[in-house]
């Protein structure tokens, strides 16, 4: 039982990279350069927000499989508090933040209508830390003899990177007009 609970561990963790990459991605075209039509937007957040749905319930899983297995000594406060893991806590301990920051952008996102605008997108601006950081904590306590788990993580990195790389270079289209409106003070 304990072999499969560390191989669901380790599925959920690469499903949960693949998504948080993904869910990236498109959160990156929602914030560049946007197509003139609004449906292909719409498809695209919806497709966002489900797929970081989807993403929390496999982090979760990943968690939960990581605590309850026995092979190694992960207990509930290492999910939660950073590098207090007794096996490997500092790469532990960069899942755990990453998973913090998750739980803050996956609450404020469900909160999105009761909360201002700036606290929404300054917690959400957290992904851009959320992402490397997971990143690094899957590819340093990925399963070495397993080179297919790295190839994956590796191919979400350079995909990270390049969507990362395009944001940097995006503008909208009517970046003028942002620029104003940025300018305004919001109540």
């Amino acid at each position: 039982m304990n072999e499969l609970l560390w191989y669901f561990s380790r599925a959920t963790g690469v499903i949960s990279m693949v998504l948080l990459t993904t869910t990236l991605v498109l959160g990156m075209t929602l914030s560049g350069r946007r197509s003139a039509r609004p449906a292909t937007s719409t498809v695209v957040a919806g497709l966002h927000r489900w797929l970081g749905l989807g993403m929390v319930v496999f982090v979760v899983g990943h968690v939960t499989t990581a605590i309850v297995e026995t092979y190694v000594s992960i207990g509930p406060l290492s999910a939660l508090v950073p590098f207090t893991a007794g096996y490997q806590p500092l790469w532990v301990g960069l899942g755990t933040i990453a998973f913090d920051i998750l739980l803050a952008v996956a609450v404020t996102s469900a909160l999105r209508h009761r909360i201002s605008e700036r606290v929404w997108r300054g917690v959400h601006l957290a992904s851009y830390l959320l992402w490397p950081t997971a990143l690094v904590h899957g590819f340093l306590l990925g399963t070495s003899d397993q080179p297919l788990l790295r190839l994956v993580t590796v191919a979400c990195g350079v995909v990270g990177m390049l969507a990362v790389s395009w944001r940097i270079q995006a503008t909208h289209h009517d970046r003028e007009h942002r620029r104003s409106v940025t300018a305004q003070g919001w109540s």
